[in-house]
């Protein structure tokens, strides 16, 4: 596959390449006195030289000083520790509420020299146009931003509207693309598995296309469903929550994406797929799938993926494996990318040492991107194009009439079904509460930790909402209103209150969309996002900064999950068990049918 996020192909640098390594012409970049982390052989060198001239890696050896010429840069590593750039082999840059460049500006000081982004948020809302837009962003930054095209949207057929929609025309000319170079997550495990002709047909363009299939397996069978969905030509997934999921994997030849994001923290768990068996680590590879702009600004990107690593028991140069060669092998792009070897991109961080992975010094290229936690060279986007502003189109100004709920008795004891969200988690249960009704309608009981919930469709003001309720978020009174709701970002709303729930609903229609909270008819605090309803301008510190003003309403409201903004957005996540709520109603994510909210 052709690798356009190299600054030269190597059949144009090959022949200066030979030549510096020989001493025949100088280096741009040489760096000195390193402990060179080998991923290839998982061993620290020390000491050693690293050479680059055209962007690429000329010579790794003892002594570089014959590639040092007048106008090369030489930089003393002084014994710290030089590993490839680190890369996040699953990522959803909108759910750092950050558009491509204020993600890059966040993400690189930390290390993280490319991530391969699967932008199906955006293309929910603004279809193949929307991956366009972020694409063209993000080649204004450094950052090796690697496409992978969005497979599933909608995320489930037939259950939930979007703004748009893609299929297999769609994923063969993304193929075409040189940007291009995976599909994203294949969601329709059901269709998959069931032989259904649109994903399979979506999997062939990629296939045909000699690209990866990058996947998202929830279902209980870890045998034949498994063998089928990978026999389908699905070669990785970071659905694993559990460890039996992740060795599981790792044995049939997939590679398991072993996530920790902002509100799913799952390596406790999956990480004993390495650590307690005496296994191969190649096919393991760490994720972040969602990291928030506090989680970044606070924590880091991939350098905290590789604390929590180690943390867990995976000693460092296995992790650093797992976000460099495992990943580039893992998409068919070793033959550039993931390590420091000749002829590679000269893709380079300098680490202080093993254990907090603070980046000294990060280089894409050959060229000094961040040094001491600081980007070289700011990033100045141009602002998002209006179109991608407008995106609120609900039918009408939500009202308390549209809240209500009517029960199935006037007076009287009723059993609902509920929403029970888990902390850290993407999976969720179902739950059976008992209200009681009046006046023929059934409110939140706050008492017993459960709230009313509505989506409302707000791409083509359809007028469609459903309703439900929600449980475990601890939340007593106010309400809470987010057009980050996955996958089809639609308007849901959860509270206590019903003139609270309107109140946010329309505070965010009337601001282009993010997030908010209410109490008592006034906002306690709010995180506009005008582009698609998902993503602000400004950069890490300023969202993060909006972002934990939020956090500070949700606590005033009772809340104490980690990072609620993540659970609470995946209340209408129609893939994923066990049951969710969309604009079309309450759907059992194990049967995939629409259920009476009422038993």
């Amino acid at each position: 596959m052709k690798n356009v996020f190299c600054r030269v192909p190597l059949w144009e640098a090959a022949k200066t390449l030979a030549a510096v390594a020989q001493g025949q012409a100088p280096a741009e970049l040489v760096i000195r006195n390193a402990r060179l982390v080998n991923v290839c052989t998982g061993e620290i060198q020390y000491p050693m030289d690293v050479a680059a001239a055209m962007g690429r890696i000329a010579y790794v050896g003892p002594d570089a000083a014959h590639c040092v010429g007048k106008d090369t840069r030489v930089v003393d590593a002084g014994g710290r520790y030089l590993a490839p750039g680190l890369l996040d082999g699953h990522v959803h840059i909108e759910s750092s509420m950050m558009t491509p460049a204020g993600f890059a500006a966040a993400v690189i000081p930390h290390g993280t020299v490319g991530v391969y982004f699967d932008p199906h948020e955006i293309c929910n809302v603004l279809g193949p146009k929307g991956v366009e837009l972020m694409l063209e962003e993000a080649e204004r930054t450094p950052l090796k931003a690697m496409l992978t095209m969005p497979s599933c949207v909608p995320a489930v057929p037939g259950f939930e509207d979007t703004g748009a929609a893609v299929d297999a025309g769609d994923v063969a000319k993304a193929m075409t693309d040189p940007r291009c170079v995976a599909l994203g997550e294949m969601m329709n495990d059901p269709g998959v598995l069931g032989g259904a002709e649109e994903p399979h047909a979506i999997l062939a363009e990629t296939l045909k296309a000699d690209r990866t299939i990058t996947g998202h397996y929830t279902m209980p069978d870890l045998d034949r469903g498994l063998n089928a969905y990978i026999a389908s030509g699905v070669r990785s997934c970071h659905e694993s929550v559990r460890e039996e999921e992740a060795l599981a994997k790792m044995r049939l030849g997939m590679y398991a994406m072993l996530r920790e994001g902002s509100g799913w923290k799952d390596l406790h768990q999956v990480a004993q797929a390495v650590t307690a068996h005496q296994v191969d680590p190649r096919f393991a590879l760490l994720v972040t799938d969602d990291a928030h702009p506090h989680t970044l600004a606070v924590e880091g990107h991939v350098d905290r993926l590789l604390r929590r690593a180690v943390e867990e028991g995976i000693p460092p140069v296995t992790a650093l494996q797992m976000v460099t060669i495992n990943c580039a092998q893992c998409f068919q792009m070793d033959q550039d990318l993931g390590s420091v070897t000749p002829g590679k991109c000269a893709d380079l961080v300098l680490f202080e040492d093993l254990k907090d992975f603070k980046a000294a010094a990060v280089f894409i290229d050959g060229a000094l991107a961040a040094e001491n936690g600081a980007l070289a060279s700011p990033l100045s986007p141009p602002p998002c194009p209006g179109w991608a502003r407008d995106t609120m189109h609900l039918a009408q100004p939500v009202t308390a009439e549209q809240l209500r709920i009517a029960a199935p008795v006037q007076e009287g004891v009723v059993k609902v079904r509920a929403i029970e969200v888990i902390g850290g988690s993407a999976a969720n249960r179902e739950a059976v509460v008992t209200l009681t009704a009046h006046h023929g309608q059934v409110d939140a009981a706050p008492e017993q930790d459960v709230l009313k919930a509505a989506v409302f469709e707000r791409h083509k003001a359809m007028g469609r909402h459903a309703l439900g309720f929600l449980k475990g978020f601890g939340i007593t009174r106010g309400a809470m209103a987010s057009t980050v709701a996955h996958d089809a970002h639609n308007l849901l709303v959860m509270g206590a209150a019903d003139a609270d729930m309107v109140l946010a609903a329309n505070t965010l229609a009337g601001c282009g969309g993010g997030m908010c909270a209410v109490l008592d008819g006034r906002v306690l605090g709010l995180v506009p996002l005008p582009v698609a309803g998902l993503m602000g301008e400004g950069g890490v510190e300023e969202m993060a900064g909006l972002v934990d003003r939020l956090a500070g309403a949700w606590k005033e409201l009772g809340c104490t999950l980690p990072a609620p903004f993540m659970t609470m957005a995946l209340a209408s996540l129609a893939c994923i068990p066990e049951l969710r709520l969309t604009d079309r109603g309450l759907v059992d994510c194990r049967s995939f049918t629409f259920t009476p909210l009422f038993l």
